[in-house]
């Protein structure tokens, strides 16, 4: 079995798909990956030690211009016939789109990961309506499709946008064996809230500051943390907010193990187009309460009231008002709650039901070839 896999990123592969690679080897199948390298030399390069080959495809991630997307379906045409592989795995939109009317032009079996559908579909328009167009062109043949979570499942077949087969994964899932549960933080420590994610307004910065600024008032003894790479005018805000002792703002982090150990609450008021928020699944994994939106892709993983808080999307009130509510719990309920979302992740979103979806549908494809 030789599989092709087309994306955007190895970050994205490395930080949340390496236990599927893993499992392709360990199966004895082929594995060629296409995908910018850019600044992920090295991993690209944990790929390459794994044993997959690695080829650098350039394209621009960003935005829309057909002839330059035409070009990306062109160079993944010429891959399709060069490589001869059996099945092409796509990961993200313009791999998903561009692999996909490639390889129904050269008839080889696409399974594809619908990541989120992007601000393109989620707002009503022209745009959406070209983009719905796409999807119709690009993925009519597609084998199968993968959805992250239901809304976008269902949204796709609403509008025809797929033909083949669909199925529900639990997101990228979460590692447990790397996020493993964690002691809570003592009674005695500060409450430290936490923030992980790209510092933009989609992603509910604006309402976790208004919570920092409120609640800091009311309750000395609490923390708001930071982390994430700020777009921008962010980072000279966060710079003035971290002088004033509202926020501590920890710039980008590799690692952000330790700083969930130490937060007693991740708070994730995201409004953007998620798939499933790894930053969510992982707080869980390690027994963290969360707080966050209930829109596709984030309120699945929250059960509210017992393993964290839902509030309404943009709405900072209501953001201030759950941070104030979880505030006015007992110490053993937080506890209690984090433990609750260590379960739930455990029954729900392990990483190992992801990989079995796809080893699953391979084997089945080379039953029937």
């Amino acid at each position: 079995m030789k599989i092709l896999v087309l994306s955007n990123s190895f970050s994205g592969l490395h930080s949340f798909r390496k236990e599927v690679f893993k499992e392709f080897r360990n199966q004895g199948w082929e594995v060629i990956i296409s995908s910018p390298v850019g600044g992920d030399s090295e991993k690209a390069m944990w790929f390459k030690n794994i044993g997959c080959d690695i080829i650098d495809t350039h394209f621009n991630r960003q935005g829309m211009n057909p002839i330059a997307d035409f070009k990306l379906m062109l160079t993944y045409k010429k891959l399709i016939k060069l490589v001869k592989p059996d099945v092409i795995l796509s990961y993200t939109i313009k791999p998903n789109l561009y692999g996909g009317l490639a390889s129904r032009l050269c008839k080889v079996p696409q399974l594809a990961n619908i990541t989120g559908l992007g601000a393109a579909v989620e707002y009503p328009g022209m745009l959406q309506k070209f983009t719905i167009m796409l999807y119709k062109v690009c993925m009519s043949k597609t084998r199968l499709v993968f959805f992250q979570n239901n809304a976008n499942r269902q949204f796709c077949i609403g509008h025809k946008m797929v033909k083949g087969r669909t199925q529900l994964i639990p997101g990228s899932g979460v590692n447990l064996e790397y996020h493993t549960l964690k002691p809570y933080p003592a009674e005695e420590e500060p409450v430290r809230f936490l923030f992980i994610s790209r510092i933009r307004v989609e992603k509910g910065i604006e309402e976790y500051l208004a919570a920092a600024e409120a609640i800091r008032k009311e309750f000395p003894n609490t923390e708001f943390h930071i982390i994430g790479s700020c777009e921008g005018d962010y980072e000279s805000r966060l710079k003035k907010l971290t002088d004033e002792g509202i926020v501590v703002y920890h710039g980008s982090q590799n690692d952000v193990r330790p700083f969930i150990e130490k937060a007693s609450c991740v708070i994730h008021p995201s409004f953007y187009p998620e798939g499933m928020s790894n930053v969510l699944l992982e707080a869980c994994a390690a027994g963290r309460p969360i707080i966050t939106t209930n829109r596709p892709g984030c309120g699945e993983i929250v059960d509210n009231g017992k393993t964290g808080f839902i509030v309404r999307q943009q709405d900072k009130e209501d953001v201030i008002e759950k941070v104030r509510l979880f505030l006015t719990k007992e110490y053993n309920e937080r506890t209690q709650m984090g433990l609750a979302a260590r379960a739930k992740v455990e029954r729900e979103f392990d990483r190992k039901i992801v990989v079995k979806a796809y080893v699953d549908e391979i084997k089945t494809l080379m039953i029937n070839s």
